[in-house]
């Protein structure tokens, strides 16, 4: 058991220590010497980490960890109620790149409120998306396009410029959306799949000119 173990002991101890130096420390241990043991407690802390290396530490630590042991602790997280159990969670997942979790991700992940829980979902999909299955996942991604500020547009248009062409009949059918943002989204994202080197930044700008072009030609 691991209270007869002092370096079992001292490591989940560290992980609950004020200092997140210390935490670090316990977490890149834990990942050095991999034990089943710790994986409850990784995935525990992953859920309330506040520090961002300590999570991305404690991320790398499970990914040593056997995926027999990890995938189902991290797959329970994603039905939690706290948004960062089932933000790490995915992220996790995502490095793992474990396709037993695909059914796992749900529509109701890829289209969750909280941004950041849906970009992981997002970044997880397309890791873990089976092979003729891309088609069905750029349909649900479509669905966000136009959400949020600039982050979250970005990583949408990364997400689906990372499934290739099979992207375009959604994007063209996002392209007569009524809404202004969603036809600069499609239009961008677009753009990106055709030249990655553009940048989203330049991608969204030119979108912009098209569609405020566009509205201009209708009223005219």
């Amino acid at each position: 058991m691991p209270e007869e173990d002092p370096d079992t002991k001292r490591a989940l101890r560290g992980l609950e220590n004020d200092d997140p130096s210390v935490r670090l420390r316990a977490a890149l241990a834990m990942g050095t010497a991999p034990d089943p043991r710790f994986v409850g407690a990784l995935v525990e802390r992953c859920a309330t980490e506040p520090v961002f290396h300590v999570r991305d530490m404690l991320t790398w630590a499970l990914t040593r960890h056997a995926s027999s042991l990890t995938v189902p602790r991290l797959v329970g997280e994603l039905r939690s109620e706290r948004a960062q159990a089932r933000s790490q969670a995915l992220h996790t997942l995502s490095k793992i790149g474990d396709r037993r979790a695909w059914p796992e991700i749900t529509r109701t992940l890829l289209t969750d409120a909280d941004d950041e829980v849906a970009r992981s979902a997002w970044r997880t999909a397309v890791v873990l998306v089976p092979e003729g299955e891309e088609a069905g996942l750029a349909g649900v991604l479509a669905t966000q396009l136009g959400r949020g500020g600039r982050e979250t547009r970005s990583s949408l248009s990364r997400a689906l410029t990372a499934l290739g062409e099979v992207i375009v009949p959604v994007l063209h059918a996002a392209m007569t959306h009524p809404g202004p943002r969603v036809r600069q989204h499609a239009i961008a994202t677009e753009r990106l799949l055709l030249d990655p080197d553009a940048g989203f930044e330049s991608a969204i700008e030119e979108a912009k000119r098209i569609v405020a072009l566009g509205a201009s030609v209708r009223r005219e």
